[in-house]
């Protein structure tokens, strides 16, 4: 078994490794001949101003009295210039705005390895194309651009009047820096001058995704080479910001980035025309060097070129643009150069993707090859499928070691011919030994082919689609949080369909009950948005409310450890209450703009450490251990929370503790357990290995609900995938000051509570059910393994950063469940087994 993981751990770190050498190479080509403009430009020289983080609407909108927020660009928009609003591409972060704004590419998404602060290749700029430039700036965007944050938003929302207010701060300023230079040039017209900014923000203090809020920014142009604003009676956008601005009679022309904005130029349709005919053959001739590069690197009967762009086609649309621009047709020669230039950048598109579907079809047969071999490991183990296979079975032939040995040749042959990476021959030669290893357990595939068999082609069928919907359920819930919902609801069915309903109708009906409660959750808005610190505060009475409960039923106890427990369970309450009153302190006083009081601060991390010690007091019977694991985890977790969210590891739990008892219920009478009493079970009960059974249907079902289980507390009240989900206000009881590692770590210890309670709770399924933890682990792995498939294909190397960045997280979560589980399974036994002496004596509980 640890040899299986550790060559498990290692297959799949290459199956993850594998997207950055499919996905995630730079598509920036080097090595072209530079192309310029051969007229004179209507400008000596650009001013550039980005206004980190800054809103189109709040720029643009008036105030409260009905007055310009920026009186100087309201001027300019009216009298000097033309305006609209710039809609960025995403990733809308300060990197990528300044690299689309300075050198008119969009991101290198190659720089999701790299981190928001560093550049991933060498590239040119507008920097590098000038005589002079000088920057002024903050220090850590200007370094960016040496080799060749918006914290105001941050701290207070864009909504706030220190935003408000920072807008003409920047307006007074940019009026004085404008004043100056017209002044050193001695007014010599031939300055131009742009206003924008690299991206917006979310109302809650956001950036990084594609939410309009973020994407629209102001553009404001004005000087040598723009247009003077113009008059309008009417104009025709999607959006209402016209009427909100109360700029509906002045011209606005919106621009994306990557295109040139040939309406706003004050010049010549020549000019305009002979820039866009540059910009055409500037990406011609990247599509020419990519093409080259390719061609070099594989063999030719191999090679399919781009055949939309061939030689003759290139050659005869320039000849034709250039024809246009003589003939003086000059709008036919802007549109033809614009046909050239998409074209380009599919053919570049296409050569940069060349090889994806090679490496892509070798890691699914990795994918598929090592699935097949943990399911075959699975059922050789734990099913002893081979008891009726004859033993004269002979295992695989030489020849076939040799066959196998002969294709690895040949292919490593063929990736040296075409001078591979030396990934490449990892990615395509791993798939080998693995599938060697599915046919190595033919007596095992045999037996499995004759078991399958004996079923009714029907119930086969039907138990396969049900796997598969549960499976596509699971891949759906990382997008669509309500998809959880409706699985709650399906599992809420689940004693109609079997004997539990008849035979523990109040343990189904509570089951029904909290299934539908916790399928409230994944409908609600991801938390932080709308902070509610009386639901916080609700969610501890109900702790209390529980733990009086409990308090009272040990009172009942006749045994001589009744007072120590007592003292734990008061213990316990004093801990939930302490969270409750430093919870709603701490809101009070940040509202107040008086920070974080010290003493709420130091009883925080009291509670935090505490909650890893008390449950380890109580006893180890099933029910009190669990149910000390939960008031000490909600203790902390109440003080991690901000809303709604308070509530979700308390009904996750009760949940929890009702499954427990439903599996005891599907087990049949022959199995030991079920003559001793949920509520009876100890912990320490050591399981021997000859009590373990065989698997069954039903421990797949059990599998599945575990995997469902652990992702709805993944996703039950946010993204676990993306931290644009999650609110900093939640670790706000702990410190203010940020600081990123230790904010991150809490805000991840908050997500792995109600993991923990998951895991806690199917320990007590293992122990009641006696199922043996390696099969459950293999069966997991399987499930995860096909879910990673999934997300192999649905890895996105376009978007914003939150689009590429949680496509990834969704393939890492579910490849790294193995471990996962290997960490969380042990802190759950430790949670659930061990027990922590006082006074120096050993405890012993009576059942």
């Amino acid at each position: 078994m640890l040899l299986y993981i550790i060559l498990g751990l290692l297959i799949h770190l290459v199956f993850f490794a594998s997207i950055f050498d499919i996905y995630f190479t730079s598509p920036l080509v080097h090595g072209m001949t530079p192309q310029f403009t051969p007229l004179p430009p209507p400008a000596k020289r650009l001013v550039l101003f980005v206004a980190d983080g800054l809103r189109a609407d709040k720029l643009y909108e008036l105030d409260e009295n009905g007055n310009p927020r920026a009186p100087f660009i309201r001027n300019i928009i009216m009298h000097e210039g033309s305006w609209g609003i710039s809609h960025t591409r995403v990733p809308t972060e300060s990197r990528p705005g300044h690299v689309a704004l300075i050198a008119g590419f969009y991101e290198d998404v190659s720089a999701v390895a790299k981190g928001w602060k560093e550049n991933p290749v060498e590239f040119d700029s507008l920097i590098n194309e000038t005589r002079h430039t000088w920057c002024w700036g903050s220090p850590d965007i200007l370094a960016m651009f040496a080799k060749g944050i918006d914290t105001n938003g941050h701290a207070h929302r864009p909504s706030s009047r220190e935003y408000l207010n920072n807008i003409k701060i920047v307006d007074e300023g940019l009026k004085e820096i404008v004043s100056t230079l017209k002044d050193f040039y001695g007014n010599d017209g031939k300055t131009a001058f742009i206003f924008t900014a690299d991206h917006g923000m979310t109302d809650w203090g956001s950036h990084g995704a594609g939410h309009p809020l973020e994407t629209c920014t102001p553009f404001v142009t004005w000087g040598a080479g723009i247009k003077y604003p113009q008059k309008v009676l009417a104009q025709k956008f999607d959006d209402t910001y016209l009427q909100e601005w109360k700029l509906e009679n002045w011209k606005r022309q919106d621009v994306n980035q990557g295109t040139l904005p040939v309406d706003i130029l004050n010049s010549t349709d020549l000019f305009k025309a002979e820039s866009m005919f540059t910009n055409a053959v500037q990406i011609l001739e990247q599509f020419k060097v990519k093409m080259a590069q390719k061609k070099e690197a594989t063999l030719p009967f191999l090679f399919t070129p781009f055949n939309s762009l061939s030689d003759s086609k290139q050659i005869n649309n320039l000849r034709k643009a250039r024809s246009y621009i003589k003939q003086k047709k000059y709008d036919e020669a802007v549109s033809l150069c614009k046909e050239l230039i998409n074209l380009a950048l599919k053919g570049l598109s296409y050569y940069h993707t060349y090889d994806r579907f090679f490496l892509a079809f070798n890691i699914v047969l990795g994918f598929v090859g090592w699935t097949s071999y943990a399911s075959l490991l699975i059922i050789k183990s734990h099913c002893n499928l081979t008891r009726g296979v004859s033993k004269e079975v002979k295992k695989p032939s030489h020849l076939l070691s040799c066959s196998f040995i002969a294709v690895g040749v040949l292919l490593a042959l063929f990736l040296l011919i075409q001078a591979c990476p030396w990934t490449y021959y990892i990615y395509c030669l791993l798939p080998l030994p693995v599938w060697y290893a599915v046919l190595r357990e033919f007596p095992v595939i045999q037996g499995l082919v004759t078991l399958l068999l004996t079923f009714p082609p029907s119930h086969f069928v039907g138990y396969l689609l049900l796997f598969i919907l549960g499976v596509e359920v699971l891949v759906l819930s990382f997008f669509y949080r309500y998809m959880l919902t409706a699985g709650l609801i399906a599992f809420a069915g689940w004693p109609f369909i079997t004997p539990l309903w008849t035979r523990a109708k109040s343990t189904s009906l509570s089951w029904i009950f909290f299934c539908l409660l916790l399928a409230v959750f994944p409908l609600m808005p991801v938390v932080g948005r709308k902070p509610n610190i009386f639901l916080v505060v609700g969610a501890g009475l109900l702790v209390l409310l529980l733990s009086l409960f409990v308090v009272t039923s040990v009172l009942k106890r006749k045994d001589s450890f009744v007072s120590e427990e007592l003292v734990l369970h008061l213990l316990q309450m004093l801990s939930t209450v302490l969270s409750m009153c430093v919870v709603y302190g701490t809101h009070n006083s940040l509202l107040k703009k008086q920070g974080l009081p010290l003493i709420n601060q130091v009883i925080s991390w009291i509670i935090l450490a505490s909650s890893f010690i008390m449950p380890l007091l109580s006893p180890l019977i099933l029910f009190d251990r669990l149910f000390s694991i939960l008031v000490s985890s909600m203790s902390t977790y109440l003080l991690l929370s901000t809303g709604y969210e308070a509530l979700f590891p308390l009904v996750l739990s009760c949940l929890m503790f009702v499954w427990i008892h439903m599996e005891q219920e599907t087990l049949p009478q022959s199995v030991v357990f079920c003559k001793q009493k949920v509520s009876n079970i100890q912990f320490t009960y050591n399981t021997d290995i000859t009590q373990f059974r065989d698997l069954c249907l039903d421990d797949i079902r059990r599998a599945f609900f575990l995997v469902f289980f652990l992702m709805t507390a993944f996703f039950g009240t946010g993204n676990i995938a993306s931290i644009n989900s999650f609110d900093l206000a939640s670790v706000y009881c702990f410190l203010t000051v940020f600081s990123p590692y230790m904010m991150g770590a809490l805000m991840m210890w908050k997500i792995l509570i109600p993991f923990a309670l998951v895991m806690c709770a199917f320990e007590a399924v293992q122990l009641t059910t006696q199922l043996s933890s390696k099969s459950l682990f293999l069966i997991v792995i399987n499930i995860s393994d096909i879910m990673a498939l999934h997300f192999f294909f649905l890895i996105k190397d376009y978007g914003s950063w939150l689009d590429i960045g949680t496509s990834i997280s969704h393939y890492v979560i579910v490849m790294s469940m193995t471990i996962f589980l290997v960490f969380l399974n042990g802190l759950a036994q430790m949670l659930t087994t061990k027990k922590l002496k006082l006074c120096g004596r050993p405890k012993s509980h009576l059942t």
